[in-house]
């Protein structure tokens, strides 16, 4: 009758121990704050992330989360900037390679053109940047152009987005 009790006593303190890891997991293993990240390839710098607040989290899928904002800086292989992300929220997952910035994405093009959504996607692996949100892009020339998602390369140029509407600034020889 001893050795039930304690078996019993046993088997619920480990469903506890269970219950606990399993909230555990989800709390942050380290904090870091005033984060520059330099991403290179083959000894090129290819892109710099610069973020006040850098949470880990060690999850069955890691992940970085980036509360306060962040700003990605994507240089070409000369060294100059092509293009300038900031987003005010973004989480990078380690094993997918994939940055995920949210909430007031504005990213700008080395030709000034200017993207604006609600959320990009960086693929490190496939050097794409996409967004399924709706976009609006607003070129040098002065026009808006709307479309429901889009599809680029870390220069944002040349880009995609389906479904577009929007004011196109055209000019136009009228003696012709």
């Amino acid at each position: 009758m001893l050795a039930t009790s304690l078996l019993c006593a046993c088997e619920n303190d480990l469903k506890k121990i269970h219950e606990i890891s399993a909230k555990e997991t989800d709390k942050p293993i380290e904090r870091t704050t005033g984060v520059k990240v330099t991403y290179s390839d083959s000894a090129h710098v290819k892109a710099i992330m610069e973020t006040p607040l850098l949470i880990h989290y060690k999850t069955q899928s890691p992940y970085y989360e980036m509360t306060k904002g962040v700003k990605v800086t994507f240089l070409d292989s000369a060294g100059t900037i092509s293009s300038v992300i900031t987003s005010e929220y973004a989480t990078y997952q380690e094993g997918k390679k994939l940055i995920e910035l949210d909430k007031n994405v504005v990213a700008k093009n080395v030709k000034g053109d200017t993207f604006k959504s609600e959320q990009l996607i960086w693929d490190q692996t496939t050097r794409k940047v996409t967004s399924q949100k709706p976009v609006t892009i607003i070129t040098t020339d002065g026009s808006i152009i709307n479309g429901s998602s889009l599809v680029t390369n870390e220069k944002f140029d040349p880009w995609e987005i389906p479904n577009t509407n929007g004011k196109f600034n055209v000019k136009q020889n009228i003696s012709q």
